[in-house]
């Protein structure tokens, strides 16, 4: 089974997933969404017929308190901006925004900081497939919403994100 330290985790297909014991999976589980609920749920949904019910069934647990927001939030970089801290998820994060890298840098960070200042928590978006140009319009089109409706946006935003990583772990 593949180490969930391991920058590269693929290699469970989905019959060693949903096998795996569950103390295997729980740390990789929270590299792709930091919400215990959800990775309690996802654990709790084994055995999955296939990876879309498997998605499936992330998909219905990432409905987020927005505490759970809150608190999931708080661990992922800013977009443009280099992981906090190493590991599985700081490898999916910097392959989900290479696109927003280089010249966009200085714009992408006063952007970041006035949503931060307006909404008291950092900008995420899944930019896996995104330009630097398309994160900046998002963020500058998700700056008129009322802050409830952004924890929401980013909520769904969250859940795009845990569905694209677990992905990767059953390659």
């Amino acid at each position: 089974m593949p180490d969930p330290a391991a920058a590269d985790p693929a290699g469970f297909d989905l019959t060693g997933f949903n096998t795996a014991p569950a103390d295997v999976l729980r740390p990789l589980l929270t590299e792709c969404l930091a919400v215990p609920r959800w990775v309690d749920a996802v654990l709790a949904g084994r055995p999955y017929p296939d990876v879309d019910a498997l998605l499936a069934g992330s998909a219905r647990a990432a409905d987020l308190s927005d505490e759970e927001v809150r608190a999931a939030l708080a661990g992922h970089p800013r977009i443009g901006e280099g992981a906090r801290r190493g590991g599985v998820s700081a490898a999916w994060s910097a392959d989900e925004q290479s696109g927003v890298a280089g010249a966009a840098a200085d714009r992408l960070a006063a952007a970041n900081a006035a949503y931060e200042d307006r909404f008291g928590h950092l900008y995420l978006v899944c930019a896996t497939g995104l330009s630097a140009g398309e994160v900046l319009d998002d963020l500058a089109a998700r700056m008129d919403n009322e802050p409830a409706a952004e924890l929401r946006v980013a909520g769904r935003e969250l859940g795009k994100i845990a569905a694209l990583r677990l992905g990767k772990v059953v390659a």
